[in-house]
């Protein structure tokens, strides 16, 4: 089921008032969102939710003899080689059969394994990451393990943030699920708030770019060089709209149920570096790389050449997470690259806490140009694709072949005015909470604010486009 969909519009309403309707009896709480969550992610296909059940319950049994056994590790390598087992048949198998028959034959040799392609179910990086976060935190004696087999399969199918993040830890979401939740007006104010922000992000940015992005996409042999800038442009917003859209709807929708998530963006294209970029993006994949991997292989304690090498681990294999195709592990490096030129040579502030003020618009600017690029690889189907995409442009700058796109106008427009009101509201997460803001002096502006992003979210949709990090 789509946040987007007319279903969900219905089913989150029912859920809402069917939670809030038993709150006296918390366990009946945690019952009616299994219950939601599982109905959420069958929608899509009934047999996901035989793996989502598999991980939950191998996560919940590796948990409780984690902390009970003298063979903690023995269990923890189990579980981790059991969950990331099932991600690497459903997500890789395809990729590195295909890819080691290729290599074998260039040696003469003919393995012929099958390449067949499976069907990814929705969200399986994510929960398994976050399933994942759970056994290890509980080998490391950070939280202890639960014997409520209802709040933690809830903790690990969450409904609003299962299929695209962000990746909660155990140490923050369990405990919401084990304790009692009462209804707070204000939260659930709050909370439609940022459900209407995210709705705006997606529906009136993301898809008004998706379609201008692949009309350029598919025509870019022939396009002049504003054209395919636009191109490459559009698609920065496309996949920030879209992703970070999602996850406003997914905590706006949490504080609906008395639950709060972890922010998973904080305006990442106002950073002043990459380093402050991959602080502000994709937060909770970036945190839990850091946690579970960089920090394991020694961080940045281990001398230059130790920390480059953990750089480019962390980022390769986020590159892979994103999707089995050279494309991620290209882009992956890309970033890798960057961030140990940023960290050596590019002596930039990083602190994401720190305000950004007009003085800072040069490294914004070339930080942004350098996200942009990155985009194109993340964005093509191959890495012919990259490059062909990227010499037109350079060609066309050669040529002088300049003009306005014929199409990407009325999304451009769109760009800009997220732009402003997010860079107004910059010091706040959601810039729809007008708390402390001039617009909240009186009730009629306020309300205001959010007649004209509803209108703009019901009259300026563009074509409905699936969730770019379903496929993830």
């Amino acid at each position: 089921m789509s946040f987007v969909s007319v279903a969900f519009l219905v089913f989150l309403p029912i859920v809402f008032i069917l939670y809030w309707t038993v709150q006296r009896w918390h366990g009946w709480q945690n019952v009616c969102l299994l219950i939601a969550s599982y109905v959420f992610y069958g929608w899509w296909d009934w047999r996901f939710l035989i793996l989502i059940s598999i991980t939950s319950m191998s996560s919940f049994f590796s948990g409780l003899y984690i902390e009970k056994s003298s063979y903690k590790r023995l269990y923890l390598t189990a579980n981790i080689c059991l969950n990331l087992g099932i991600l690497a048949v459903f997500k890789y198998y395809g990729f590195f059969a295909e890819n080691l028959n290729l290599l074998l034959s260039q040696f003469g040799f003919s393995l012929d394994m099958p390449t067949w392609r499976i069907i990814l179910p929705v969200g399986i990086s994510f929960y398994t990451f976050q399933s994942l976060s759970y056994s290890i935190d509980v080998y490391r004696g950070k939280l202890p393990a639960t014997k409520d087999v209802v709040a933690f399969c809830t903790y690990i199918a969450f409904f609003p943030q299962l299929v695209a993040g962000p990746i909660e830890r155990a140490t923050n979401l369990l405990p919401q699920m084990l304790g009692h939740r009462r209804f707070d007006y204000a939260e659930a104010v709050d909370g439609l708030r940022r459900i209407l922000w995210g709705f705006f992000k997606k529906l009136v940015i993301a898809d008004n770019c998706a379609m201008a992005v692949n009309q350029i996409w598919d025509g870019y042999a022939d396009a002049n060089a504003v054209t395919l800038l636009c191109g490459m442009l559009l698609f920065t917003f496309q996949i920030y709209g879209d992703f970070s859209g999602y996850s406003d709807i997914a905590i706006g929708t949490a504080k609906l149920f008395g639950i709060r998530l972890m922010e998973n963006f904080r305006l990442p294209y106002f950073s002043r570096s990459i380093g402050e970029f991959w602080r502000r993006w994709h937060i909770s994949l970036m945190t839990w790389f850091r946690d579970y991997l960089y920090i394991p292989l020694g961080g940045s304690r281990v001398g230059a050449y130790h920390t480059i090498r953990n750089i480019f681990i962390v980022f390769l294999l986020s590159g892979l997470w994103h999707g089995a195709n050279w494309t991620f592990v290209v882009w992956g490096c890309y970033n890798a690259v960057l961030l140990v030129m940023a960290r050596w040579f590019w002596k930039a502030r990083t602190n994401a806490d720190e305000r950004v003020g007009m003085s800072d618009l040069g490294s914004v600017c070339v930080t942004f140009a350098l996200v942009v690029l990155g985009w194109v690889v993340f964005r093509a189907e191959s890495l012919s694709e990259t490059t062909d995409y990227l010499l037109h442009f350079v060609v066309a700058l050669k040529s002088m072949n300049f003009g306005l796109p014929g199409y990407g106008k009325l999304a451009i427009i769109y760009c800009l005015l997220l732009v402003v009101i997010e860079w107004i509201q910059r010091d706040r997460l959601c810039p729809l909470h007008l708390d402390g803001c001039w617009l909240d002096r009186y009730r009629w502006t306020r309300w205001l604010v959010y007649y004209i992003v509803f209108m703009l979210t019901f009259f300026g949709r563009g074509e409905e486009q699936t969730f770019i990090y379903f496929q993830f």
